[in-house]
């Protein structure tokens, strides 16, 4: 059963979305979608079995309706020309679906195929997205427009009320001019008559007695009025509605003389008005309260005042919360979610008192509940602005977001209390505090800011536990036991309050979800990080200062990173906090189930919203930016000297003679230097990377491809190599060969091989064979076997790491990569000579 309601509900939906764009286009909405879907939902045809062919229509008819709506935006301009030709090629388009042998199921299947039990899922939580969105747009187009609306119905129930009067006038003037016209007939009637004839059928002489009639008429008046001296309303109600039974029936009987019906009924009429005007100064009194009040009011609409009696039951409320005030001094006190709370308890309850009091003597009339809403929202801003006024402004100016979350959250939630009796307030609140709230956010987070750059200027960049002062997941820290301190991660001590002042932020940013302040809260929590990001990179002593102030550094006053341990710091605080702890930090913003599953497993990248993974790549992003500063800085005091020339130029290899068995064969320096220079940025990383080894293989990664691209794109290299005075020789191509041997060697044995070093480094290997194959000789008679490369690389890798020979040749044949680098100078050889 909720499964056809839902098919049901989707159908509304698909069906609205088809109109839509069949309006756009200006033709009439297809009905193949509404029979098919009438087919969905019968009886005969509805069965688990056939949800996959539903789906399938869904989607088939969400694309058609997108597609609609894109034709008719995209022949806007055009559209008085085309709509003839629009409209034939359309009803071509459905002659299909209207043939009575058309299969819903198979013509599905052939247009959509088959949908994964993931797929349908998908399309559900995008229909059930779809769904609250036009709930949500609905709900805030009536809010839009309800003022007017209600303005609107309130002047025609003026309006109403007016020719109500107007229609009374008019029928007691007619009285009047009836009564007249039978007292002149009367007059000549008895002018025409001789004396002691009967005149009328009340009297037989005009010195009878009165009769029981008229001596009730005459009595009337005066007993109303003892009642209304004496405040007797019911009994005063009961006589009033009685007299006016008696006028009616003397009427039709004409039992009594016009002149006395009309001061009879002029007498009623004048004791109801007295009644209703003291039934409203009695309303009105401030002592009057509760069961007193409630009788009052529904007295006065018992007398057909009602639109006056609405107002002044709204108005009594409204005069008695303003008195409750008076008590209520904001001066008092300097905690603004006390002064919140005090105002909501006499607004709110006033507000739901009014709309029972409304609601048990009204009912549920239109107009009536018209303006019970509208007086409701009118004193709803009334309490926003004071509570702004008196708690929210000085919080907001000063930063104060928990501050300012807990009086929102206190206004709310005794708002949300009135939602049982039909008043959905909370938007009108959300909408007023917003701007203060945004004010506090952006405040605090430039906090955040100011303080780590504050820190960065004397950091040490030395990774640290966090200090004992910390919060570590709520408790304090004699709580926390050797295993929870060994999950702590390391930090320097500006990444620790960054870290600490984030956590808090996201603890007091939590309850303001309902706000949607969400996206407003990453993106200015990214805005904070990359801000960090350029700080580090601006520590780094190589660091380019135009890409550092144009990301938003600008002159801060920041400690340099002098050595590799302090650089590979920056990289390990800015990691660590990219990948794992704001993104863990960003869940509490997400739904309390999900965050409730995050907790349980917190790495887990299905638990986030697509909003948070996409947050967390462009944290990542920012992290890229201080990896390749690193890396550039690095590569560049490899390749150049203090003075700008080139460790490397292509007379280094050129310029080589003499005997092949009288060289010492070792790779060149700059490779020498490079794989040092890998194997200390290693063993610091090791200790820095604990538990994520990853990061620290894709930094060794990136920077030994720094170097090998810088020499791959080295065009004043490559020319002197393929174009200058002299050729490359043989020794020249076995050290270069030798050098790039090395370079995959050590490359594989570290694990950091990636597939694009190891494309450009082949690259670079057969432009050298190319450019020696230039000269008329053949590269690969001169170069000896793979083993020499081999082991001449081995012995320097051991060498310069100073490990024994056993024992790296036993890591190298337990390593899976041990053997990249000789089959792929065995694949290019093969490659080369074919």
């Amino acid at each position: 059963m909720r499964l056809e309601t839902g098919i049901r509900s989707i159908h509304l939906l698909i069906s609205h979305q088809f109109r839509i764009g069949a309006a756009a286009a200006g033709s009439e909405p297809p009905n193949c979608v509404e029979s098919s879907f009438a087919q969905l939902i019968s009886a005969d045809w509805f069965s688990l079995g056939s949800v996959n062919s539903f789906f399938k229509l869904v989607c088939l008819a969400m694309a058609s309706a997108k597609s609609t709506r894109s034709r008719a935006a995209h022949t806007g301009a055009s559209v008085k020309g085309n709509v003839k030709d629009g409209g034939v090629k359309f009803e071509e388009n459905l002659k299909v679906f209207k043939s009575d042998n058309f299969d819903a199921d198979g013509f599905v299947q052939s247009k959509c195929h088959s949908l994964s039990e993931k797929e349908i899922r998908q399309l559900c939580s995008y229909l059930v997205d779809l769904k609250r969105a036009s709930a949500e747009e609905m709900r805030r187009s009536v809010y839009a427009n309800y003022t007017a609306f209600i303005r609107t119905s309130k002047e025609i129930s003026d309006l109403e009320g007016e020719l109500s009067s107007m229609r009374n006038l008019l029928s007691t003037q007619a009285t009047l001019i009836h009564n007249l016209a039978e007292g002149v007939h009367i007059d000549s009637s008895s002018d025409s008559v001789p004396d002691g004839s009967v005149t009328t059928g009340l009297s037989n002489d005009g010195v009878g007695e009165p009769s029981e009639l008229e001596k009730w008429s005459t009595e009337f008046p005066d007993f109303l009025d003892v009642l209304l001296a004496e405040r007797r309303i019911n009994e005063a109600l009961a006589n009033l509605d009685e007299g006016e039974r008696i006028v009616a029936e003397v009427k039709e009987k004409k039992t009594l003389s016009p002149v006395m019906l009309q001061s009879l009924q002029t007498s009623i009429n004048e004791r109801r008005q007295r009644l209703a005007d003291q039934l409203a100064e009695a309303a009105c009194q401030p002592s009057t309260r509760g069961s007193e009040l409630r009788a009052s009011i529904s007295a006065l609409k018992k007398l057909g005042d009602g639109p006056r009696a609405h107002s002044l039951l709204l108005n009594a409320h409204y005069q008695r919360y303003q008195y409750n005030m008076q008590s209520l001094r904001p001066s008092n006190t300097s905690y603004g979610g006390a002064y919140t709370a005090a105002l909501s308890q006499l607004v709110f309850s006033a507000i739901a008192q009014a709309a029972s009091d409304s609601m048990a003597i009204f009912g549920k009339e239109t107009a009536y509940r018209s303006e019970l809403v509208m007086w409701a929202t009118k004193q709803t801003e009334a309490y926003a602005l004071l509570v702004k006024r008196h708690a929210l402004a000085s919080s907001a100016a000063a930063g104060g977001l928990r501050s300012a979350a807990e009086c929102v959250q206190i206004a709310l939630g005794h708002c949300s209390l009135l939602e049982a009796r039909g008043l959905a307030l909370c938007p009108v609140l959300i909408k007023l505090f917003r701007p203060s709230v945004e004010q506090a956010l952006d405040a605090n987070l430039k906090r955040i800011e100011e303080s780590t750059a504050a820190l960065a200027a004397a950091d040490d960049w030395e990774l640290t536990y966090p200090p004992s002062s910390v919060r570590l997941s709520g408790r304090t820290n004699a709580a926390v036991s050797g295993s929870a301190l060994a999950l702590q991660h390391k930090l320097s001590s500006s990444a620790h309050r960054f870290n600490t002042m984030v956590q808090d932020f996201f603890e007091d940013v939590g309850p303001l979800l309902s706000m949607q302040l969400g996206s407003r809260t990453l993106d200015g929590l990214f805005q904070v990080f990359n801000s960090y990001v350029s700080t580090l990179i601006k520590a780094l002593p190589a660091s380019m200062d135009e890409e550092a102030d144009f990301e938003g550094s600008g002159n801060k006053i920041v400690q340099m990173a002098e050595t590799e341990a302090q650089q590979i710091a920056l990289l390990a605080n800015a990691s660590l906090l990219a990948e794992e702890l704001l993104p863990r930090a960003a869940m509490k913003l997400a739904p309390l189930t999900q965050a409730n599953d995050a907790r349980r497993r917190p790495m887990d990248r299905q638990n986030r919203s697509p909003e948070q993974r996409e947050w967390r790549r462009r944290l990542v992003a920012c992290v890229d930016r201080l990896k390749d500063s690193f890396c550039r800085q690095h590569a560049l005091e490899l390749i150049f000297t203090e003075e700008g020339d080139s460790y490397l130029t292509a007379g280094t290899y050129i310029n080589m003679n003499g005997n092949p068995d009288e060289i010492e064969w070792i790779p060149t320096p700059l490779f020498q230097d490079l794989y040092a220079k890998l194997n200390r940025m290693a063993s610091i990383a090791a200790d820095m990377f604990v538990g994520r080894e990853r990061f620290a293989t894709l930094l060794l990664m990136r920077l030994t491809e720094t170097v090998i691209l810088w020499l791959s794109e080295d065009q004043t290299f490559w020319e002197d190599i393929e174009e200058g005075p002299r050729p490359l020789g043989d020794l020249s191509l076995q050290q270069f060969y030798l050098d790039m041997k090395f370079v995959m060697c050590f490359a594989s044995q570290g694990r950091y091989l990636s597939r694009n070093l190891h494309r450009v480094v082949n690259d670079i290997i057969n432009k050298a064979i190319t450019a020696f194959s230039s000269t008329g000789m053949d590269p690969y008679s001169v170069l000896p076997e793979d083993e020499w490369f081999n082991e001449v690389c081995q012995d320097t890798i051991e060498k310069l790491s100073g490990q024994p020979k056993n024992a790296n040749r036993e890591r190298d044949l337990n390593s899976p990569t041990a053997s990249v680098s000789a089959q792929s100078i065995s694949s290019m050889r093969s490659h080369g000579s074919s």
